[in-house]
């Protein structure tokens, strides 16, 4: 083989193997998007290239169109729940007005165990971890919360009741008031 033959060879070799770690590179940090079955039902997701990954009917419902990191789904024996890319659940998704929690100054509720903490929207990541019996959506970096809450249940409504609400901060960290 020629000196020219071999470097044609490596070349090729060399071109190859990076259509081949492309390829591997889409499917395995690419995101996947949502799609419903319409004759069949339920929703599954697809990579890029039309592959469905997550089969229809698996969720009878999702919440994220994108699934980059994390995904809402309902899982029908456990509820409103956070999967991770091998569909492993992270964490139940608190429910609110008939869906998962609403996205409040980046953060959303979650529970864990029954105590509810707050998830960043953008990683699926804990922030601050579920310690809290009842716990409200952050308001311009502060949440109310209690560790000692009971719910009250009003007809077809609910309501939290607490003699201990304090306010925390977007680390976790309690919020002290002085008093003048």
């Amino acid at each position: 083989m020629t000196q020219q033959q071999k470097i044609n060879l490596l070349f090729l070799l060399l071109f190859v193997s990076g259509f081949v770690t492309l390829g591997q590179t889409i499917k395995t940090n690419g995101y996947l998007l949502s799609f419903s079955d319409t004759i069949n039902g339920g929703y599954g997701y697809k990579n890029q290239m039309g592959e469905v990954l997550i089969s229809p009917g698996k969720y009878p419902m999702v919440f994220t169109d994108t699934f980059r990191i994390y995904a809402i789904v309902v899982n029908p024996e456990i509820g409103f729940v956070a999967i991770n890319r091998q569909e492993q659940v992270l964490y139940e998704v608190f429910p609110y007005d008939n869906g998962p929690d609403y996205i409040s100054d980046g953060l959303f509720r979650i529970r864990v165990n029954g105590k509810i903490g707050y998830a960043d929207s953008m990683t699926g990541e804990i922030v601050i971890k579920p310690q809290f019996d009842c716990a409200w959506p952050f308001k311009n970096g502060v949440a109310e919360v209690s560790a000692d809450c009971k719910t009250l249940i009003i007809g077809k409504h609910s309501a939290w009741t607490s003699e201990n609400w304090f306010h925390i901060d977007r680390m976790g960290y309690k919020i002290v008031t002085s008093v003048k």
